[in-house]
């Protein structure tokens, strides 16, 4: 599934814009220990959170993920957002729990 797909099918908000959103995801990963995101995450693809501070675009950029979602209805700051566009990361932000947008990404894999 590419990030533009993701977006449309889980009715997600676009917090940030990242370098393509025909980019392709690998797979996914939840996770908020950022030591944990870096070592078991899936390259390439999407990295739901409810982190929201300025780490989560390094640790994107360290771990080669193209997609950020904040889940919970987690507010992004500024920083967050700015940094994430600079580095090519798309930031995406939705009220349902990690738990619901892991499933419906399951879902609408082909």
């Amino acid at each position: 599934m590419t990030i533009r797909q993701l977006i449309d099918r889980l009715s997600l908000r676009v917090l940030a814009g990242g370098a393509s959103d025909e980019t392709q995801l690998q797979g996914c990963y939840i996770g908020d220990l950022l030591s944990r995101v870096i070592s078991r995450s899936v390259q390439g693809g999407l990295w739901i959170t409810i982190m929201n501070n300025l780490n989560v675009a390094a640790v994107a950029v360290l771990a080669d993920i193209p997609c950020v979602l904040l889940a919970e209805g987690v507010e992004a700051p500024e920083d967050l957002c700015e940094k994430c566009a600079e580095e090519g990361i798309f930031l995406l932000g939705s009220d349902r729990s990690a738990y619901e947008l892991a499933a419906a990404y399951a879902q609408n894999q082909p």
